[in-house]
């Protein structure tokens, strides 16, 4: 898991070939009036859900992971928690791996949690167990899938 601010996006391009464009897309996009549902940027490879939700308190906490698409979330309005735990630490599923829609979820508690505000992101890989959405009231953020 990394947590950074977008002013520092450089750094994380040599980590994935694909991030470079993902970056230079929300740069030079009006993320604010974006309006909610998926954005193609490449295909399959990179897309992005817009998502305008009510945050949960941290006892809903779900964690995630994902096999195919590693994940960079940017919170466009509002502050979002995360709980994360490294994915070799989940033992306890919730239900089978869906390879469709590439996600599983665990009934794991997060080991630790972190706070994301505007203008910051995360970018999640494979191997992060991770429970976004946390918090309370409206937020309206940004999934950028990236295939690895």
């Amino acid at each position: 898991m990394i947590l950074d601010s977008m002013r520092s996006k450089e750094l994380y391009y040599q980590l994935c070939p694909r991030f470079k464009k993902a970056f230079e897309w929300l740069e030079s996009t009006d993320l604010k009036n974006l309006a909610p549902g998926r954005h193609t940027i490449d295909g399959d490879d990179i897309f992005v859900n817009v998502q305008e939700l009510e945050l949960r308190p941290r006892e809903q906490a779900a964690l995630e992971v994902h096999n195919t698409y590693i994940d960079i979330q940017v919170v466009i309005e509002g502050v979002e928690e995360f709980g994360w735990t490294p994915r070799s630490e989940v033992k306890q599923p919730r239900g089978e791996f869906d390879p469709a829609n590439d996600i599983g979820f665990y009934t794991d508690t997060p080991k630790m949690f972190y706070t994301m505000h505007e203008g910051e992101f995360c970018i999640l890989m494979p191997q992060d167990a991770h429970a976004p959405m946390l918090g309370s009231g409206p937020i309206k953020k940004l999934i950028v899938k990236v295939k690895k």
